[in-house]
């Protein structure tokens, strides 16, 4: 029988893999085989999640310390992979912030953090992903986590760098894409909805958030441990091979209204 979705010996480095939904899928790849680069700006957690993965799915995993705002950083960390590893197949780009507020009380600091980390990090990283390991190769797959919210506004939490950052996200993917496309690589980009994450856990646990995502998610619940998992594999598959620079949104039908 074939698995289409066999990872065994690839090279996966996931962003933002300290806490929340980048270890999610992290695991996820592992669970199919894949060695892992958890790579984020905290040593501790990062060692902690790469020694668990490890452990759990009897795969290579190291933790790769770097600040995704810095260029310097994402050239030697992705050197330090290449060392390791000699090879990276996948990149998920998933490190990122959000800043909330009412637009006419945000800062040019915030715009410019939200920028730096959501937008210009997953660019550097893939930049530099791309031009050491992968189009060497002629293979890759890169795999931008964006946001619903990269897709269309909101009223219930005002965020509007996090929309600015995450719709750049969004056309960058459909840019790279086709620049890359010729050369094995692809870029696809996944819009969650709304998941718990260190992050989000406060205001979706709030009465009012509850009522909301009723009323505005088709399925009528928050995203669960784990139902962003399959999105990834798919995309990170060496058999997703003429999927290319889709947007695909996890989030319970929340844009299909």
């Amino acid at each position: 029988m074939t698995n289409y979705f066999d990872l065994s010996g690839q090279t996966a480095i996931v962003t933002g893999c300290s806490t929340g939904l980048g270890v999610q899928m992290a695991n996820a790849l592992a669970s199919q085989g894949a060695n892992i680069v958890a790579l984020a700006r905290r040593k501790q957690l990062i060692d902690e999640v790469a020694a668990d993965i490890a452990s759990k799915h009897n795969v290579k995993a190291i933790g790769v310390a770097c600040d995704i705002t810095d260029t310097a950083a994402v050239e030697a960390a992705v050197q330090t992979v290449m060392d390791e590893f000699g090879r990276i197949d996948i990149l998920i780009n998933n490190a990122g912030t959000g800043a909330v507020a009412p637009a006419e009380d945000i800062t040019d600091a915030q715009f410019e953090n939200e920028m730096q980390i959501d937008l210009f990090g997953t660019f550097r990283m893939a930049r530099e992903v791309a031009k050491q390991a992968m189009i060497p190769v002629g293979y890759g797959r890169i795999i931008n986590i964006a946001s619903m919210y990269g897709l269309v506004g909101n009223k219930i939490a005002p965020a509007s760098p996090y929309h600015a950052a995450k719709g750049g996200v969004v056309n960058l993917t459909r840019a790279l894409a086709s620049e890359w496309g010729d050369k094995g690589i692809t870029v696809n980009a996944i819009c969650p909805g709304y998941f718990y994450t260190p992050l989000t856990q406060e205001t979706l646990d709030s009465d009012f958030f509850q009522q909301y995502a009723k009323q505005m998610i088709p399925e009528a619940r928050y995203g669960k441990e784990g139902e962003l998992d399959s999105a990834a594999i798919f995309l990170a598959a060496p058999a997703s091979t003429y999927v290319n620079g889709v947007i695909l949104p996890v989030d319970g039908g929340y844009t299909a209204m």
